[in-house]
């Protein structure tokens, strides 16, 4: 989602007419998009900030925007503990960016703008997108869920779903520009309802006349229902990729999140989209160490991601988060959680080697998306990464390979002439 937002952010740049550099010292623009998932996070900002400052040429102008900027106390902190930052904006304002550029550059009066809701403006056309083969579309903004552990509504904002024909006019447009693949962005895509069309629905109206593969993320387990299920079996677009984030493996851990879903619930909704799509690439979302997990809660965790058998997973330590909820209960010490995860991680690791031991010998269609010292890098429909002699293929071909070898999870293959 960031990276997206960078994209657009470089866009309403790149419209006023500047271009990018890869190097602060030469920049008369200097923007810094802000993450606040973990407060871990917002500490690094202010070491980036200081670096920054002591580089900046003189006259540059530096915005800080983005999630952390969106919480008013931390944007007050950062304007009156930064006195060289010269713009700081919050999410819902920040396609105002360029207008914002114009009034500091006329007046040189320092700015602190941060709206409380968004205006529709965000939809903004001005995206320059980074080189490669996907292109990302966001279908909707903010959420709804208030996870205990999750600021995201609190800076994003509640649902906000974009219109079909606005989303199909954005993914022919990447098509035309030379993408080849598309992924639409939204923080619960499973809850996208636009006057009555649910997801299914747009996923549906995507299936254009064209070579190109579509992917989506994020799934949230609780809206997962068994018509997407059947739209990715019945697709000639859609991956067979699924990410679910199931978070934990315990019902009382669940429920202390706000998940609004049983372990029961969340294995029945895999086994329902692997009935209908045997060869589905699963990946999920595990958080070790939520306040007061216990052992034995843990174990269920463990015991759960052994049962889906994931191709991938992102695995992470619970992070305190001020502002919400799971940051007033009884936390565990460090230690306990990073001996936890060292589990998962290992475990995760032996599942991901014997899944990509299973995949030698089968034929994939893979999108590549890299040449590098004549290899070529890419990703099946299930999204497992291979690589292979690249011979005279081209960055954006879709090629068959035959997987001829796995070391560890890391797939070799050849192309199938």
């Amino acid at each position: 989602m960031n990276v997206h937002e960078s994209e657009k952010i470089a866009g309403l740049l790149s419209a006023r007419g500047f271009s990018s550099t890869d190097n602060a010292k030469d920049a008369d623009i200097i923007v810094m998009n802000t993450c606040c998932v973990r407060e871990t996070a917002e500490t690094k900002v202010y070491g980036h900030l200081g670096r920054l400052k002591s580089i900046k040429k003189r006259g540059a102008v530096l915005i800080v925007c983005g999630c952390m900027t969106q919480r008013r106390d931390a944007a007050r902190e950062m304007y009156d503990r930064c006195k060289f930052v010269d713009i700081i904006v919050g999410t819902f304002n920040q396609y105002m960016l360029g207008e914002y550029i114009d009034t500091f550059l006329a007046t040189g009066k320092r700015i602190l703008e941060i709206w409380d809701k968004a205006d529709g403006g965000e939809n903004n056309k001005a995206i320059r997108r980074d080189d490669g083969v996907n292109g990302w579309v966001n279908i909707m903004y903010g959420c709804n869920n208030f996870c205990t552990y999750c600021i995201v509504p609190y800076v994003r904002g509640r649902e906000r779903c974009r219109a079909i024909g606005d989303i199909i006019d954005d993914v022919n447009a990447l098509l035309d520009a030379g993408y080849k693949q598309v992924t639409l962005l939204g923080q619960n895509v499973n809850s996208y309802n636009f006057e009555g069309k649910t997801f299914p629905d747009l996923l549906k109206s995507l299936e254009l006349n064209r070579k190109f593969r579509l992917k989506f993320t994020t799934s949230h387990p609780k809206d997962f229902s068994i018509e997407l299920a059947e739209r990715i079996a019945d697709s000639k677009v859609l991956a067979h990729y699924l990410h679910l984030p199931v978070q934990a493996g315990n019902d009382r851990v669940l429920n202390a999140m706000n998940r609004h879903y049983t372990r029961a619930q969340y294995i029945d909704k895999i086994n329902s989209v692997r009935s209908l799509v045997p060869d589905i690439g699963l990946s999920s979302d595990v958080m070790v160490g939520f306040p007061t997990e216990t052992e034995e809660e843990f174990s269920d965790t463990l015991s759960l991601v052994e049962e889906i058998r994931y191709n991938n997973l992102f695995m992470f330590i619970y992070s305190k988060r001020s502002g919400t909820p799971a940051a007033e209960m009884e936390q565990l010490d460090y230690k306990t959680k990073q001996a936890r995860i060292d589990r998962l991680i290992k475990t995760q690791f032996e599942i991901s080697k014997e899944i990509a031991a299973e995949m030698v010998g089968k034929n994939y269609e893979v999108l590549v998306s890299e040449i590098k010292n004549g290899r070529a890098f890419g990703k099946a429909e299930n999204d497992m990464a291979i690589s292979f002699p690249s011979g005279t293929v081209q960055v954006g071909d879709f090629v068959q390979v035959k997987v001829t070898s796995a070391r560890n999870s890391n797939l070799i293959g050849e192309v199938e002439v």
